[in-house]
């Protein structure tokens, strides 16, 4: 019996191992506010099916100035949870042209309670809770990143 739960255990753990994590792009943008005002972050893209999936969930932190960009390939209803999460989040939605439709302010996390806009959005910025409040981010503010060039 022994051997049996040693041997089920070792596979187990040996298929956690091979399990690739997900790792995602490195890349800059800026928002630029009421008045010209502009805010510049280093992101990290999310764009395939397991780096959406996956987002900032377990992360312990995010520090300022820095955020996850989600692009989703086409506009689409987004709504965003977060499941996993550990981190209090903003989340700015964007339409194709890197518009600024929808904020959320301090989600909480582990929330399921699902967020977003009821219009079609190309992406989500996600940054550290209190960074739309701080700089005065709100709808109508435009997200300046290559992924918003596509269909111009």
């Amino acid at each position: 019996m022994i051997r049996v739960l040693a041997a089920v255990i070792f596979v187990l753990l040996g298929a956690a191992a091979s399990a690739a994590p997900v790792t995602f792009g490195a890349s800059r943008l800026e928002v630029v506010a009421e008045g010209g005002k502009r805010h510049a972050f280093a992101v990290e893209l999310a764009a395939t099916p397991e780096q959406l999936s996956q987002g900032l969930m377990f992360r312990r932190d995010l520090p300022a100035g820095t955020g996850m960009l989600f692009d989703f390939g086409t506009p689409r209803q987004v709504s965003m949870w977060m499941k996993n999460t550990l981190i209090p989040l903003d989340m700015l939605f964007m339409d194709s042209g890197g518009r600024v439709v929808y904020v959320e302010q301090y989600a909480v996390p582990g929330s399921l309670e699902p967020r977003g806009p009821a219009e079609p959005v190309l992406g989500v910025l996600e940054l550290p809770a209190g960074t739309a409040r701080r700089l005065g981010l709100k709808p109508g503010d435009r997200v300046i990143h290559s992924m918003f060039e596509r269909g111009r």
